[in-house]
């Protein structure tokens, strides 16, 4: 499994509107093959920040996905909202324990 941490800046007031592409977006996502588990982090201290934590089986999985419609349909929205695209960052995940309900 691999996981990739990207951080956006969002443009003043753009917040919800970034939001609510990302939500979208994180719902086509689930739908993936080689999809695992999304997070998207606010920091406390700079709510303009968004920190998208995604676990995929393997990074071939990831690339495949941003080839998808879903994916090219929620770019326009998401990059419009933000100042930056981020870069992502890869990691192997070498342990996951899931918190049971």
């Amino acid at each position: 499994m691999m996981t990739v941490i990207t951080e956006t800046t969002l443009k003043p007031g753009q917040e919800q509107e970034w939001d609510r592409a990302f939500e979208e977006r994180l719902r086509a996502a689930k739908q993936q093959p080689g999809w695992v588990d999304t997070q998207l982090l606010i920091p406390e201290d700079e709510p303009n920040k968004r920190v998208v934590v995604g676990t995929w089986r393997s990074r071939d999985d990831w690339e495949r996905w941003h080839e998808t419609p879903p994916f090219r349909q929620t770019r326009e929205p998401l990059n419009r909202s933000s100042m930056d695209d981020g870069r992502p960052e890869w990691h192997k995940v070498q342990a996951r324990e899931a918190m049971q309900a």
